[in-house]
């Protein structure tokens, strides 16, 4: 497997196209805008996915399903949704086909047009909100705490796998709660599970915070959310927990009678995270040699490799070694591929990001050792056959530890503080990262902000220290420091 991978120093752009392409994670299709996910990279986002729902379920969460398909009307009834999603909203209008009168094919049957046009879905609070309202009535309905994973579509017009497709896989979760308290918590309880999976499990480490207004999901009251920092030093928003309040119970008509008998709006939130988690983890942690994954979401976390080739004798040994590994849980493969030289072995599986390889050979099983390469720092040891499987639970543990402790000492050093608007522009032309600079609240300073340097606020941490200041641009009164960086 030839790498040819351009280098992050080169063009970190086409560097992350060809880890995508080249470790088999995803394609485009013949479909404008939207993508194949190999798998190599479906069974990436399965880890992810099997994690998550552990975590939602062991938070009191169910899973449901939802109609692709949204009537239009429905996404009138919450003015600032139905603003924030108008431009991205693909549009069914007809239900059948025929056959061209001339014989050239297909065509959209005129008479086929729908009554009303259905939407695809973009995102459901519409729909499901609708469904609530026949499913709640009195305060022992409550809390509904259901989640669903599913796909969305959403227009783009530039393609950027696995980050911006016009159709994504994701989850959503969307619960109705007998209090504004109770919904409050729900949201800070989503938030510290996508802080906790994305630094334990992605060793991705994040900043919790508020996002502002202007940045806010449509028909939102509050958007929390968690940023992470690429190596290119540009912000990947990794997922988001928003407080509704009862703008979409109010909407759709969903009442509860409480304790007292008493008709009230539910409250709500909705919260969700994607397949640009797997772009994120690309970005991350991967190097010019290809893809480096954490061991805690790696499909395979172990190879060995036969050295030069297979036999009966190292077979034998393999297998054993298998079953130990497997009987503690780990993922291990065996490269039986008798036509791949073992250099050119070892170049596929560090381009595929597999933590841990094993190389075993006849004279290493007669000295009782056994090669072990870890991906993450490129080191090499000899280590004793005897004990091999605890040593490797061992070494999994410290590679997924480093990985999370290397990537927070490159935020760390990419957390910039400034004073003045020259020094903002200085840092984002720079080396990038956060910059943590004062603003004065206001949406016009905002969006002027993002005008002369592209970069926006990514969020104001829930950690804030409240400090007087000024703000870089306009010299306003401030009493907290904002993140500013420029994104994906």
């Amino acid at each position: 497997m030839a790498k040819e991978i351009t280098s992050r120093e080169q063009d970190y752009s086409q560097w992350y196209i060809d880890i995508v392409q080249k470790a088999n994670l995803a394609d485009h299709s013949a479909v404008r805008c939207c993508m194949v996910i190999k798998p190599n990279g479906f069974a990436i986002w399965e880890n992810i996915q099997a994690q998550l729902d552990r975590m939602f379920k062991e938070t009191g969460h169910v899973n449901a399903y939802f109609p692709l398909f949204i009537p239009k009307s429905f996404l009138s009834r919450e003015a600032q949704h139905v603003e924030g999603f108008a431009k991205e909203c693909a549009v069914i209008t007809h239900h059948r086909l025929m056959n061209a009168p001339d014989g050239s094919g297909v065509i959209v049957d005129p008479e086929a047009k729908l009554e009303e046009e259905l939407i695809v879905r973009p995102t459901s609070e519409t729909i499901i909100w609708d469904t609530y309202r026949t499913w709640i009535n009195s305060y022992r309905d409550l809390p509904l705490l259901i989640n669903q994973w599913a796909n969305v579509v959403r227009w783009e017009l530039r393609t950027r796998l696995f980050l911006r497709t016009t159709e994504f896989l994701w989850q959503e979760g969307h619960t109705a709660h007998a209090s504004k308290e109770e919904a409050e918590r729900e949201t800070q309880t989503i938030l510290d599970v996508y802080a906790k999976f994305a630094e334990e499990w992605m060793a991705m480490p994040v900043i919790k915070g508020v996002k502002t207004a202007n940045e806010r999901f449509a028909g939102a009251v509050e958007t929390y959310c968690i940023e992470a920092l690429m190596q290119d030093g540009k912000a990947l928003q990794a997922g988001t927990s928003h407080f509704l309040g009862q703008n979409f119970a109010k909407a759709f008509d969903v009442k509860f009678s409480n304790k007292n008998n008493e008709q009230e709006y539910v409250w709500a939130t909705s919260w969700g995270v994607s397949t640009r988690l797997v772009g994120g983890l690309i970005m991350t942690h991967s190097d010019d040699d290809g893809l480096v994954l954490p061991p805690k979401i790696a499909p395979t976390q172990v190879v060995i490799v036969p050295i030069p080739k297979p036999g009966a004798e190292i077979d034998e040994a393999a297998e054993k070694l298998m079953k130990e590994l497997k009987a503690k849980g780990v993922r291990v493969k065996y490269d039986t591929d008798d036509q791949k030289r073992p250099g050119f072995k070892f170049a596929e599986h560090e381009l595929l990001g597999i933590p841990v390889r094993l190389g075993i050979g006849a004279r290493d099983l007669a000295e009782g050792k056994v090669e072990v390469a870890r991906r993450d720092t490129k080191e090499k040891s000899n280590q004793p056959l005897e004990g091999i499987a605890n040593y490797i639970i061992d070494l999994l543990d410290e590679i997924q530890q480093h990985l999370f402790d290397r990537s927070k000492a490159y935020r760390t050093e990419h957390i910039t503080s400034v004073d003045t608007f020259d020094d903002l522009r200085e840092v984002l032309d720079g080396k990038g990262g956060f910059v943590s600079a004062h603003w004065d609240g206001t949406t016009e300073t905002e969006l002027k902000i993002k005008d002369l340097t592209k970069a926006t606020i990514r969020c104001i941490p829930v950690d804030n220290e409240l400090e007087n200041g000024k703000c870089v641009l306009t010299g306003q009164p401030s009493k907290q420091r904002v993140l500013f960086a420029k994104a994906y």
